[in-house]
């Protein structure tokens, strides 16, 4: 059975080249102080708390990864819907803006398994698969 119905355009982020270089100094150090005063430069950046979502996760620290993580996954639905995201369709993982909300959709669902929180495990993971294949095969 085909679907009548039209799938909503890809929802692609915008760049952000200021964060983004931000970001890339961060990385060369790998320093979770240098993350955060990239998060605190750039709140609404979600690429910057993706980082520090996954540090404390390896950390064994699911609370703080999860409180990051979702700070990102919020951030980043309110870029997607100034981007004319309607709550559904595709976030493409191959477009490099969307890839740091979809890392927190990731990480937000890693935390709350481990804090829990399986419903919403589930729902961040089947958010993620919905948002793009290629990203949960890539984060999973």
């Amino acid at each position: 059975m085909q679907n009548l119905l039209p799938e909503p355009p890809a929802t692609r982020l915008p760049a952000d080249a200021e964060a983004d270089k931000a970001l890339a100094e961060a990385a060369t150090t790998g320093s979770e102080q240098a993350f955060k005063a990239v998060a605190a430069r750039f709140p609404s950046y979600s690429a910057a708390w993706a980082p520090l979502a996954a540090a404390a996760l390896a950390a064994n620290e699911p609370v703080t990864a999860y409180a990051y993580a979702r700070t990102g996954y919020h951030r980043g639905l309110d870029a997607l819907r100034r981007s004319g995201w309607k709550g559904h369709g595709p976030v493409p993982w191959a477009h490099e803006p969307n890839q740091g909300f979809l890392r927190c959709l990731h990480a937000l669902s890693q935390a709350a398994a481990v804090i829990g929180e399986a419903d919403e495990a589930a729902r961040c993971a089947q958010f993620l698969r919905d948002s793009d294949p290629a990203a949960a095969d890539a984060l999973t």
